[in-house]
């Protein structure tokens, strides 16, 4: 049954007047971010206080998964400028711990793995105290790609699930599987990993405990789990608004199953209070 009417607990409200300021400065830098993309719930909050997840090498996506707010077209070409631009916005804003992720670019000899590797150098560059945080697609299983980007040895290596194994139907392109080989291959190669998921898109307890466990198996160090939220009619529904104690007891069988630092509330998103995974 679909369900539209948001529960009490889901009442954050965006106030586009109050990252009016960050909207600006991404601008003049040419700079795009998830949290514009994705239509994140938090944005107001993250903006107000000078933080910004930063989504390179362009807005459009070539997969077409049925959940996600990024545009599904051609992807144009890649600005050669634009790690710079990211490193001079993290050093403008000050940023101890930034996240960078990209759409998925299947178009690309090297996935972008070499775009990411380009900008986690020049943050470095200019910034060397700041914490560089990826959060990368699949780059197909590439592990030439992947070693591309464990070169430049990003603080946390991220890469998300998205959703259980049953559900993999909406994340057209993906495999589980594959996702879980580049979280164990990325964690092998030294790289502190990090993976989150949705809930409320008709996963089951027990899968997510399942998703755990494979999780764990995979050497992921981090983990994150919060609710989807349908960014338009045309995506795929939701099918539970998950009550906060269900978010608690995933917090506490997560870290009980070893996990370093887990977010787990309606409201997280893999990028949300970054900088507290330690």
């Amino acid at each position: 049954m679909k369900i539209s009417r948001k529960p009490e607990w889901l009442n954050k409200k965006i106030d586009f007047r109050a990252h009016q300021e960050m909207s600006v400065m991404l601008k003049g830098f040419k700079l795009n971010t998830i949290c514009s993309e994705a239509a994140c719930p938090n944005i107001s909050e993250c903006f107000s206080c000078g933080r910004a997840t930063f989504l390179i090498m362009g807005t459009k996506c070539t997969r077409e998964c049925s959940f996600c707010n990024v545009s599904k077209e051609k992807p144009g070409e890649l600005d050669k400028e634009e790690p710079a631009n990211v490193a001079e916005a993290v050093k403008k804003l000050g940023l101890a711990h930034v996240v960078i992720t990209s759409p998925t670019r299947d178009d690309l000899c090297d996935y972008g793995a070499g775009h990411f590797a380009y900008t986690v150098k020049a943050v470095r560059e200019v910034s060397p105290e700041t914490r560089v945080e990826l959060l990368v697609p699949d780059f197909r299983g590439d592990l030439k790609s992947l070693e591309t980007v464990a070169e430049v040895k990003p603080d946390i290596f991220g890469h998300n699930l998205e959703t259980v194994s049953r559900l993999y139907h909406i994340r057209k392109g993906a495999d589980y599987q594959l996702s879980l080989k580049l979280l164990k291959n990325a964690s092998e190669m030294g790289m502190l990993t990090k993976s989150g998921i949705m809930a409320g898109l008709g996963e089951k307890e027990d899968e997510v405990a399942e998703l755990m466990d494979d999780l764990r198996e995979a050497g992921v160090d981090y983990f994150s789990i919060g609710q989807y939220l349908q960014p338009s009619r045309n995506h795929y529904d939701v099918a539970e608004f998950v009550r906060p104690e269900i978010f608690d007891r995933y917090k506490t069988l997560a870290i009980e199953k070893g996990f370093k630092h887990v977010e787990s509330a309606p409201y997280v998103r893999s990028s949300y209070m970054a900088e507290e995974y330690k």
